[in-house]
């Protein structure tokens, strides 16, 4: 996880507050408290309530809960610390600081992600490099043996020829041999290493 508790209620704190008074700052301090105690008696009341809808986990609402106080405590003891009028976050040095730092670690985690991305895209282009798609003209007699073998094995005559490639082996001369088999449904993983 990128964003911690406390770095989701930082920034959710830091946009609210930007413009507000000591007064509305202490209002914002005040609910977070309130915010914080229902939280804890939602944990201590019945943390495996059954709902018929999806409920947001309760331990984690109680930590978002808790960062958002100590942030907006934060705030207050800043506007308090410098006697500003209004909380203005291009004033607020460890808030710019810790937005700094947030938007650092998005970039970071962007480029790892994009890395990521490049990565699986070269892989793909590897593994498109080792196929081979080709179509197979089979004389009359043969066609009818693989679709015949096909229909005995409920399947369709391209895998049945798939199933023939994926088993030859090359000699030491440079022979091309298949073992006998019937074919059938391959595993998945035998599939996958196609």
């Amino acid at each position: 996880m990128i964003w911690s508790s406390q770095d989701v209620a930082r920034d959710q704190v830091r946009r609210q507050a930007a413009g507000m008074d000591a007064r509305q700052v202490a209002q914002a301090v005040d609910e977070a408290v309130v915010g914080v105690r229902e939280s804890q008696e939602a944990l201590r009341s019945s943390p495996a309530q059954h709902r018929a809808e999806p409920a947001p986990d309760p331990q984690e609402v109680a930590e978002r809960r808790v960062a958002r106080l100590a942030e907006w405590r934060r705030v207050a003891a800043h506007l308090a610390a410098t006697g500003a009028h209004v909380y203005d976050a291009d004033h607020d040095k460890e808030g710019s600081a810790w937005a700094r730092e947030r938007q650092e670690r998005r970039a970071e985690a962007l480029r790892a992600q994009a890395l990521r991305a490049q990565a699986a895209w070269a892989q793909r282009r590897r593994e498109e490099q080792d196929e081979l798609r080709t179509e197979v003209w089979l004389s009359g007699a043969a066609g009818r043996r693989i679709r015949a073998a096909a229909a005995r094995a409920g399947l369709t005559p391209h895998e049945v020829v798939a199933q023939l490639t994926k088993r030859v082996s090359v000699g030491e001369n440079g022979t091309l041999s298949v073992a006998p088999f019937v074919p059938g449904h391959m595993p998945r993983a035998a599939i996958e290493e196609r």
